[in-house]
């Protein structure tokens, strides 16, 4: 389809006021997580690897534009660019401006293991990029080692960090996926290397998509307190799921998809790096929005689809259930 074609059918769609995105439950969908790649240059042990090939299997650049005009004009104002580790995506930059220019987003953000983001934060600052996630599970380059695989090296993930915190993105975040025996004993200093950049540290259950034994949000905020970081509630809410709590050096937030089921305010969605549509992280229903556009689809069709996937959501996830591991797909296919 012409890219002018399309767009006169946006502008005609426009007019036409469709209905905002809510799912079987009445929940606004106003946030939808955008994976750009399955291909990763680490291998966490709880993301999970998959073999892979680009190609036509994923969605394009203007693909990805497209379906993004699809969702602003169905409500969404945020998007988060996932992966794999997006900063493998060599359009990346291109596509942070195409989104920022999208009428209806008002934030674009990126999750990324920062393993190239000295050469790149300056790039996607200037791009229009608002919010960065950086993933730091360890301060230990042995450990990361053992949970990320021999590709990942510590120092260029500090150092990008670093170079991040000095581009003067708006929103920095430090995410750290929290494992008993592995990382559980080095979550203070994790907190005050972020706070030491102007970072907001937050921690992260893990969930059942691969290894590693998991520690309650509860538990985490004891360790925090017995390793030096005592925390007190604060009201801070964002576009996600966290809840903060403030210390001397700042906010910390805590994310518990486990222990601390959030799925009743649920605003988000995700589209995965090969076009499929899923209402839910912990879910399988998908619907390959990549094949109906490459089938002719209008936007009125595409929308019909994002709808009906929503209308099929479930209350809640059951990622803690007993069997869950071996039905839920792996994060890496999924986008985080």
């Amino acid at each position: 389809m012409r890219d002018d074609v399309l767009g006169l059918r946006l502008e005609r769609a426009g007019a036409c006021a469709p209905a905002r995105l809510s799912d079987a439950q009445g929940r606004l969908i106003q946030y939808l997580r955008l994976s750009l790649t399955d291909r990763c240059n680490f291998r966490c042990s709880y993301c999970s690897v998959s073999d892979y090939e680009d190609g036509d299997r994923i969605l394009s650049r203007a693909e990805i534009a497209r379906i993004a005009a699809v969702f602003a004009r169905l409500g969404v104002r945020r998007i988060r660019l996932t992966g794999g580790e997006p900063t493998l995506r060599r359009e990346l930059t291109a596509i942070v401006a195409d989104l920022r220019a999208t009428p209806g987003i008002d934030e674009v953000a990126l999750t990324t293991n920062a393993h190239k983001l000295a050469e790149l934060s300056a790039p996607l600052r200037e791009a229009g990029l608002t919010a960065l996630n950086v993933s730091l599970d360890t301060l230990d380059a042995a450990t990361l080692r053992r949970v990320s695989g021999r590709g990942a090296f510590l120092e260029p993930v500090l150092e990008g960090i670093r170079v991040a915190a000095r581009a003067g993105f708006p929103s920095l975040k430090v995410n750290t996926v929290v494992m008993g025996g592995v990382n559980d004993g080095e979550l203070g200093d994790l907190v005050r290397f972020a706070w030491g950049l102007g970072a907001t540290p937050r921690f992260i259950e893990l969930m059942p998509f691969g290894d590693g034994v998991p520690v309650p949000t509860a538990a985490v905020k004891e360790r925090l307190a017995a390793q030096g970081v005592p925390l007190a509630p604060d009201p801070k809410r964002g576009w996600g799921p966290a809840h903060y709590m403030r210390g001397e050096g700042g906010l910390v937030g805590f994310i518990g998809a486990i222990t601390e089921n959030f799925c009743e305010s649920c605003n988000r969605a995700r589209l995965t790096a090969e076009g499929g549509f899923q209402a839910c992280l912990g879910g399988r229903d998908r619907v390959s929005l990549r094949d109906l556009l490459r089938a002719g689809a209008g936007e009125e069709e595409l929308a019909a689809a994002i709808h009906g996937a929503l209308s099929r959501k479930d209350p809640r996830h059951h990622m803690d259930e007993a069997g869950a591991r071996l039905v839920t797909l792996p994060m890496m296919g999924i986008g985080g």
